[in-house]
């Protein structure tokens, strides 16, 4: 057999030599794409299976759809100092056990409550990735910032508190000279300092200085250089913009029960429990300064002529116009229900 095969060989023509040389080089470049497409499809997974292979975080954070909102929620509160911030986060950290959240002070150098920019970058990131801390409420005395800037798919829900200007700023003014009851032994930079707020105004001294007010707006406003300059009229601006568009609630220190309530039936996740426990804890009223002087008629009037003080109002008065609305319709207009949606009429049946 082989020699009959051998020498049906040797007898071919040159004709039928190119023709057998073709017919191999066929086959061999088939076989070559079959097994090209094997490696390929080795090589590149399609995204089904790159995503079973995900960690439950990543995954999570991958499809929309399987997205934890409970469980990845996290609550930035950028408190203004002198607004009974400490009240309010000593409840979160008593109740975070409890409720299975993570507290986190945000402590800036020296106080500053504006960061630099590799700060910000990476302020941005250790709350979007850090997983193993939510749910979370982070607080700290910090500017805004607008996560969206960042490239981040899910931003973190802002709250805060504001107080009528002229009432925080004579609190800070005592506070820098007394302290207050949540750590009375800590001695304070104006210590023995005992002029008052009054004293202060008519002799025209840097404590009292009307651009001492100049902070609840920055506050709202931002990381813009324009945000600091006192009497901006667009600081002002963004401020409103910011409170509105970026904020989930801003409340009001005079109505901080309110305020508690509105945020346990909106966000249980992390503030079941809230209500009771500033109601009926003695967490409701810390850092109460330890000794203060009302100002006087005339003070208040100096005060109130000022273009800072007018300003800063204006934004507290916004703020509590729109606290008043969401209090408004978080009931149906018998004030005895809580208000509830559904859907009907849903198309095609």
């Amino acid at each position: 057999m082989f020699r009959k095969l051998l020498k049906m060989w040797i007898l071919l023509r040159p004709t039928h030599w190119l023709i057998l040389i073709a017919l191999c080089a066929v086959t061999c470049a088939g076989y070559w794409l079959l097994w090209s497409e094997i490696r390929l499809e080795h090589a590149f997974k399609p995204l089904s299976k790159l995503g079973d292979s995900l960690s439950p975080d990543q995954h999570a954070s991958s499809t929309t759809d399987d997205f934890d909102f409970e469980e990845h929620l996290v609550v930035l509160y950028n408190r203004v100092p002198k607004t009974g911030s400490t009240s309010f986060v000593n409840i979160a950290y008593d109740l975070c056990k409890p409720n299975k959240f993570h507290v986190l002070h945000i402590n800036v150098t020296a106080n500053m409550h504006v960061l630099s920019l590799p700060n910000q970058i990476q302020f941005v990131r250790n709350v979007s990735r850090w997983h193993e801390m939510k749910p979370a409420l982070y607080h700290g005395h910090m500017a805004f910032l607008d996560f969206s800037k960042f490239q981040i798919a899910h931003k973190p829900i802002y709250i805060n508190l504001v107080r009528k200007p002229l009432d925080r700023l004579v609190s800070y003014y005592y506070f820098l000279r007394f302290g207050d009851n949540y750590r009375p032994n800590l001695v304070r930079k104006k210590a023995g300092n005992k002029i008052t707020f009054d004293e202060c105004v008519v002799q025209k001294q840097p404590d009292c200085d009307p651009k001492n007010m100049w902070l609840q707006i920055p506050f709202f406003c931002g990381h813009a250089a324009e945000c600091w300059e006192p009497g901006s009229s667009w600081a002002l601006d963004q401020a409103k913009r910011n409170l509105v568009n970026e904020y989930f609630l801003v409340g009001v220190t005079e109505q901080m029960y309110e305020f508690v309530d509105l945020l346990e039936r909106s966000l249980p996740r992390i503030f079941h429990g809230f209500r009771e426990h500033y109601h009926n804890s003695n967490k409701s009223h810390l850092r109460v300064t330890s000794s203060k002087l009302p100002p006087s008629e005339s003070t208040i009037k100096a005060i109130q002529k000022t273009k800072i003080w007018q300003m800063e109002n204006d934004l507290y008065d916004f703020a509590l116009a729109q606290f008043e609305f969401n209090k408004k319709k978080l009931m149906q207009p018998d004030n005895k229900h809580v208000q509830k949606f559904m859907y009907e009429k849903i198309r095609p049946k």
